[in-house]
């Protein structure tokens, strides 16, 4: 057979033995045995790493989260706290001496600090409710925290003879968002005195706004930063409320100055998001991640930086055709560094502020998601396909890597990853994309496997270097599955063009983007083209439904996780409307109806017959399980085999233990029924 001209590039991932031992393929429970490594800060001194390890225990279907510190030179890590409720939002204290952080141990989530060493632990704040996440001021004199405050009124606030009444009451949209109804209440910012391991009085700085921040649902303590000095305050927030919030996306930063008791809003004249400021050590400036354009919240992050002096803010990005975030300052003020994606891998980067020239620092086959700095000490947290996050210390100059924690040694020690390879295939309009193949572990190339197209989610999101604890790619293969992981049109890390092309034409190319990878890797001799599955979430959902009624009998056997299924319902059923208006093109009663309902796959339903299964949770607000419901139906009306796995408490992702446990059994189950020769 004649193969298809690739550039190929060969990734072994694979991890050797310990003396000999015999190595076994990961299965679901393997993922609940690993440590999910987060929040690296380097201390002040550049000495010590502080970090947290959060594990699970699969019986008790719940996690717990320890603070551990290692040493910059290498060496063993030290656990620093092991209680059953879990410590959170770990910083140094500026002058290295304390470590502050979160914990419910009193009763109620408040800042507790221990000594470098872990002992002395004490806590120093007894604010009346519960602190989500906090910071000291450089200078040490004051913190600052957030807290929800309720500012609306219940239906039993309105009805106060009616204290049993258990209902909601609306006249404005946003009254859930992504996986929670609405409480009533606020993420306010505080700022109280600090003195000798004490928080003092708060001041609600946010009084009686009825806004967020950070931002809801996925914002944290990134999006709000001190003054070198102590003296001001920044952070985003999108001041607007009800069907306004639902129809933008124009958050802003907001300066507070602590003398005067008021705040400025210095990037109104951006209409997109505005998020993450950043300021400079001498004061001078401030940066953060910019988008263009209102109502698209995949647009390009640019680096936009405000100069205090001149009040204006000028796009230091412009010309790099990259999103940019997790901004960092040099000591001297001259050197920003910042993660960018590029070529569906996430690379530290750095910028020299006077010249504005971006270069680039490591540049190998993985994501870093996190970046911590100290003098000239640069730490990061670092992923890939077949390794769970882990710590490394960077070299500015070459690029080069160290490892710093060995997190979870012993359990990949006995665990046979397969390779991971880069494959670069053509399109049906004459580009290149990038495809990741995965192989199973003990690949045997004179076998047939079955192959799995996976259909990414977003729709604006790079099928990149993540370890995914739910759709992880070793997994997949561990089951014997050649995995086909193409990075699409409407991905990003290739460039905006290539990223801007999905909106509005959900059916169009992107989908002969995916039957251009699935189609390639069926030629090779090892592929049993007769076997051929898709699996997808999200936008990938969308694309399995899509696909299920055009694929020509490529495929014998779908999966599909809380996807769109019919357009015109998803879009009066969703929450932020700004999303389905940028990439469905407006309503569906908007005249000329927008052609993008034309993709619905409802429209294609009556070609379905292939085996489906669907999964969705009752708490997905994004795309509500009305749609996988009504795919399961039809599914089922028709006489097409299906199944229907609904997560009562569980929203866009499965997040729960047992949950995942199950939705892995079930996943694979079903792929084995229809795709593995008999």
């Amino acid at each position: 057979m004649k193969k298809i001209a690739f550039l190929t590039i060969a990734l072994w991932t694979g991890v050797s033995g310990v003396f000999g031992q015999t190595k076994e393929k990961m299965k679901p429970e393997t993922l609940w045995l690993l440590g999910r490594v987060s929040e690296v800060q380097i201390s002040p001194d550049g000495k010590m790493v502080l970090y947290g390890v959060t594990r699970y225990n699969l019986q008790e279907n719940k996690g717990n989260r320890d603070l551990y510190v290692i040493p910059v030179a290498g060496g063993e890590a030290k656990q620093l706290t092991n209680t059953p409720g879990g410590e959170y939002n770990a910083v140094w204290r500026p002058d290295g001496q304390r470590i502050g952080y979160l914990s419910a141990e009193s009763g109620s989530m408040q800042i507790w600090e221990m000594n470098a060493d872990g002992s002395g632990k004490k806590q120093v704040s007894s604010f009346s409710g519960d602190i989500t996440g906090f910071s000291y001021s450089p200078d040490s004199k004051n913190v600052l925290f957030t807290s929800e405050v309720k500012l609306d009124k219940t239906v039993n606030d309105l009805y106060p003879d009616l204290p049993k009444a258990n209902a909601l009451l609306f006249d404005d949209l946003m009254y859930r968002h992504w996986d929670n109804w609405t409480d009533y209440s606020y993420s306010h910012i505080f700022v109280a005195p600090y003195t000798d391991g004490k928080v003092g009085n708060a001041t609600d700085i946010m009084k009686d706004e009825r806004y967020d921040a950070p931002l809801k649902p996925w914002g944290g303590m990134d999006e709000i930063a001190w003054s070198a000095d102590g003296s001001k305050i920044a952070y985003d927030c999108k001041k607007l409320v009800g069907k306004d919030f639902a129809l933008s996306t124009n958050s802003d930063i907001y300066v507070y100055d602590l003398a005067l008791g008021k705040t400025e809003n210095i990037s109104k004249f951006n209409p997109g998001y505005d998020r993450s400021p950043v300021f400079s050590h001498n004061g001078k400036f401030i940066v953060w991640k910019s988008m263009a354009h209102d109502g698209f919240e995949s647009d390009k992050d640019r680096i936009m930086v405000y100069d205090f002096a001149s009040k204006k803010a000028t796009d230091y990005s412009e010309g790099f055709d990259q999103s940019s975030s997790s901004f960092l300052w040099s000591g001297d003020d001259k050197t920003l560094y910042f993660i960018s994606g590029i070529n569906a891998t996430y690379q530290i980067f750095m910028m020299d502020v006077a010249s504005k020239k971006i270069s680039q620092i490591t540049k190998g086959v993985h994501d870093y998601t996190e970046i911590s700095l100290s003098g000239e000490i640069l730490t990061g947290a670092r992923m890939a396909m077949s390794e769970p996050t882990e710590l490394f210390i960077i070299n500015q100059k070459d690029g080069s890597e160290k490892q710093l924690t060995n997190t979870n040694k012993d359990v990949l020690a006995g665990i046979e990853m397969g390779k991971v390879e880069e494959r670069w295939i053509p399109t049906t309009d004459g580009k290149k994309m990038l495809v990741w193949v995965i192989y199973p572990p003990f690949f045997d190339k004179n076998k047939k496997y079955p192959a799995l197209l996976y259909c990414q989610g977003g729709p604006q999101s790079a099928v990149s270097q993540f370890f995914s604890y739910r759709w992880n790619f070793q997994m997949m293969a561990a089951h014997d599955y050649i995995v086909v992981a193409p990075n699409r049109r409407g991905l990003p890390t290739f460039g905006q063009e290539w990223n801007d092309q999905i909106s509005q034409d959900y059916g169009g190319q992107n989908m002969n983007d995916y039957l251009s990878a699935i189609d390639a890797v069926a030629k090779e001799p090892f592929v049993d083209a007769e076997h051929l599955g898709a699996v997808g979430a999200s936008y990938g959902g969308f694309s399995v439904y899509w696909l299920a009624g055009n694929h020509n009998k490529r495929f014998k056997a779908f999966i599909a996780h809380c996807g769109m299924y019919n357009l015109e319902s998803q879009y009066s059923e969703t929450e932020e409307f700004f999303f389905v208006n940028w990439d469905l093109g407006g309503p569906y009663w908007k005249k000329p109806k927008p052609k993008s309902y034309d993709f619905s796959p409802h429209n294609f339903v009556g070609n379905w017959d292939t085996p489906i299964l669907v999964v969705s949770g009752e708490y997905d607000f994004r795309i509500p399980y009305t749609q996988s419901m009504q795919a399961f139906n039809a599914a089922q009306l028709q006489g097409v085999p299906s199944q229907f796995l609904l997560f009562p408490e569980e929203s866009h992702f499965v997040l729960k233990p047992q949950n995942s446990v199950l939705w892995q059994r079930v996943f694979f189950e079903w792929l084995d029924k229809w795709l593995k020769v008999k």
